[in-house]
């Protein structure tokens, strides 16, 4: 059963100079190392639909999600159809800026199809994780320095 991920940063700006970047989903590919393109299906709010096109080397795959939390300045998240994984962006006010935690979470586990392309394709749950903890932290990594440099 795959383990829920959590990363955390903190950034030196305001939440709503971070919330400005991380909703901006067309600019997901910037800062992810998997996504290739996140295309949302109307304007950002609970209950719109996306369309993701992902990779992971030279492997190529299209995912689509559907938003379940939109707080401005607080936290965004959603969930992925083809495997029930919750991704989710939250924002916390601290005394310097933000604190911006990164999570995913698989409160059901993910789904039989994608555990088998999951063990065929990447090699495995453990090896899997620990890549995505590498671009959850390269993703936030990535996000301080756009927020930071434009602050």
């Amino acid at each position: 059963m795959p383990n829920n991920l959590e990363v955390t940063i903190d950034i030196s700006a305001p939440p709503e100079q971070v919330w400005a970047v991380v909703s901006d989903l067309k600019r997901m590919p910037e800062f992810s190392p998997q996504c290739v393109r996140m295309v949302p299906l109307g304007s950002p709010k609970a209950g719109t639909w996306t369309v993701n096109f992902n990779h992971d080397g030279k492997k190529y795959w299209p995912t689509t999600a559907r938003i379940v939390r939109y707080e401005p300045n607080q936290a965004f998240a959603f969930r992925i159809n083809e495997n029930r994984s919750v991704w989710s962006y939250t924002l916390e006010p601290t005394e310097t800026g933000t604190r911006l935690i990164e999570r995913r979470d698989v409160p059901n586990g993910t789904s039989w199809i994608s555990r088998k392309a999951i063990d065929a394709a990447l090699g495995g749950e453990l090896p899997f994780e620990q890549a995505l903890l590498r671009g959850m932290n390269e993703t936030l990594a990535k996000i301080k320095i756009a927020v930071e440099r434009h602050g």
